[in-house]
């Protein structure tokens, strides 16, 4: 109970927030939705050009990319202010008051940027896999929404793990702000088939940086293709040892934090 108020707390003032500032609200609602437009049309074309990709048709490729949008949403709505961990929280000294308030510092710097106009792209997320649902031929049974919930959880779990870990490498180098944006470029690399890139980035993408349980997988096991099975079915508990591996660093560093004066 304590959590959810200082969750609701936090989200009605980002959202008084959103209300003061409506013009950035909506430049980042149409940027956000002007870059989904744009993956949409590369799709169309390339299958414009070829009848499949690596095995999957332009229905298929459509509900992976819908996939692909939820738990990157979701990702974008709790975990974007891990963003400005190494320089407002580690350089700028931001961290010192978090540590004193009676709440985990994890948990207060997730929720002190909730993005929740990143939420939006959770409807565009939907309308474009049941459109790609209905372009394959998907024949939708009990079993696809418990699991699309699973999946989708586990996805953004495998996206806040990654980040938060990536963040909490301020706690040791101070100039690791740069791979910030750099890993927000690899992670979009899970819209894609994981079969169409070459050996060491597939392995890559789905043992070191696994992005592909974020849209590949979850997508191929829904879409009952053989070759996403296993992958699918573990990208719930890949979700959580992820995460768990970005809370674990996450912890190791605030126990070597020592302020920003020292």
């Amino acid at each position: 109970m304590h959590y959810w108020r200082l969750f609701s707390g936090y989200s009605k003032q980002y959202l008084k927030k959103l209300l003061a500032y409506r013009g950035d609200f909506f430049a980042q609602f149409f940027a956000d939705l002007m870059s989904q437009i744009m993956s949409l049309v590369l799709i169309l074309v390339i299958f414009r050009q070829i009848p499949r990709l690596n095995g999957w048709n332009e229905g298929e490729m459509l509900f992976l990319y819908g996939f692909f949008l939820l738990p990157y949403a979701l990702f974008n709505v709790f975990f974007s202010n891990f963003f400005e961990v190494p320089r407002r929280y580690i350089l700028q000294g931001e961290l010192d008051r978090v540590l004193v308030r009676p709440a985990p510092s994890l948990f207060q710097v997730m929720l002190e940027q909730i993005e929740l106009e990143s939420a939006l792209s959770l409807v565009s997320g939907f309308l474009v896999l049941l459109y790609g649902a209905k372009t394959a031929g998907l024949d939708w049974s009990w079993w696809h929404f418990p699991v699309l919930i699973l999946t989708v959880t586990g996805g953004t779990l495998v996206y806040g793990g990654i980040f938060i870990a990536l963040a909490s490498l301020a706690f040791w180098f101070e100039g690791n702000i740069a791979l910030m944006p750099t890993m927000y470029n690899i992670s979009v690399y899970g819209r894609y088939p994981v079969t169409v890139y070459r050996g060491i980035v597939r392995f890559i993408l789905t043992f070191i940086l696994p992005f592909a349980f974020t849209g590949y997988f979850p997508a191929a096991l829904l879409l009952g293709k053989k070759e996403g099975l296993t992958g699918g079915i573990l990208t719930p508990l890949v979700g959580l040892v992820v995460f768990l591996i970005g809370v674990l660093i996450w912890n190791r560093g605030i126990r070597r934090y020592t302020g920003a004066g020292n």
